[in-house]
């Protein structure tokens, strides 16, 4: 069994700054493309960014472009959402997520259902 934990979330004023992490539980997920997506209160979850498995390749919703910087560290098993400039709208439960059908690949995809491990999600609240 494959599972994702992530950490980080908070509540944190606009303007201010939060870094996600989201460990995995083992070493096989380092050769897939990994995201971060993000539910907003009574909405669908949403694509955020996506990095594919050496950390070459990145995506990012246009939302969060030049605000949210997504990497990885294989040696650690851990992908990482460094998010700046946070504004209210950012309000969300967060969750990473690998897509194991692009393993050692350069490409990333942002359909929700192209990926299939997920982890429980953390919460990040945005105070105006």
């Amino acid at each position: 069994q494959v599972h994702l934990v992530e950490s980080g979330g908070g509540l944190v004023q606009a303007g201010g700054s939060l870094r996600l992490s989201c460990a995995a539980s083992k070493p096989t997920l380092t050769t897939y493309p990994m995201g971060w997506f993000r539910q907003p209160p009574g909405k669908e979850r949403e694509f955020v960014a996506a990095v594919n498995w050496s950390g070459a390749s990145t995506k990012y919703a246009d939302s969060v472009k030049g605000r949210f910087t997504i990497s990885r560290d294989n040696a650690k098993n851990t992908v990482y959402l460094q998010m700046n400039s946070l504004k209210p709208d950012d309000t969300a439960v967060y969750y990473c997520a690998a897509d194991s059908s692009l393993a050692y690949n350069m490409w990333v995809r942002v359909g929700r259902s192209d990926y299939d491990y997920w982890g429980q999600g953390t919460q990040v609240t945005v105070s105006s």
